[in-house]
């Protein structure tokens, strides 16, 4: 069985990874349906709130001139996206109080202010939640081990694009190695 969580409310923020209209249309995420991905990750916003964290939603935009040119063997192409591609989804928020990061790459930490505002707060915990587990999330908590955050992964309010197989390799490959693997019940009953 699992340590039980002792998060100290005044060092602990939410990262939410790429839960934007555009992602979460898709609808297409494993294992968890992405319904229930946000409705865990509405419910951990909703409580970081109520006791006075921070929370931070990530939302990727992609464009012609801010997109990477990678030269690769698999060329990621996107059709042509709607005007409110990159927004939040209007039930997550953003609310008063949060703090919006854009990304241009999967991960949350490069190029963007995200590291910054966690340390401006005093905050030395994250716990991530979103949509893609092997993409941006993980992107994001490699990052954030190398740069010293604890972390805490929301099991099932994290779901991958791909594969439930995918999902699973980083949960027990990745996420056990780097922090804690959390049921969201779990993350809740420790606020």
């Amino acid at each position: 069985m699992a340590d039980a969580l002792n998060l100290d409310r005044k060092k602990t923020a939410l990262v939410v990874i790429d839960l934007q209209k555009g992602i979460v249309a898709r609808g297409d995420t494993k294992p968890h349906p992405t319904a229930e991905v946000l409705a865990n990750a509405i419910r951990l916003a909703d409580a970081f709130r109520a006791n006075h964290m921070a929370v931070f939603l990530v939302h990727v935009e992609r464009t012609e001139g801010t997109s990477l040119n990678n030269i690769s063997d698999i060329q990621f192409t996107m059709p042509p996206l709607p005007p409110d591609w990159s927004e939040m989804v209007p039930e997550l928020g953003p609310r008063a109080g949060d703090v919006v990061i854009t990304k241009r790459q999967w991960g949350a930490f490069y190029g963007t202010e995200l590291e910054l505002q966690l340390r401006r707060r005093g905050i030395d915990t994250i716990v991530l939640c979103g949509i893609s587990t092997i993409y941006g999330v993980e992107s994001t908590a490699r990052f954030a081990n190398e740069m010293g955050f604890q972390q805490v992964f929301a099991e099932d309010a994290l779901s991958d694009l791909g594969s439930a197989e995918a999902h699973n390799s980083s949960i027990e490959h990745v996420f056990k190695r780097i922090g804690r693997v959390r049921k969201t019940s779990e993350i809740l009953a420790s606020l």
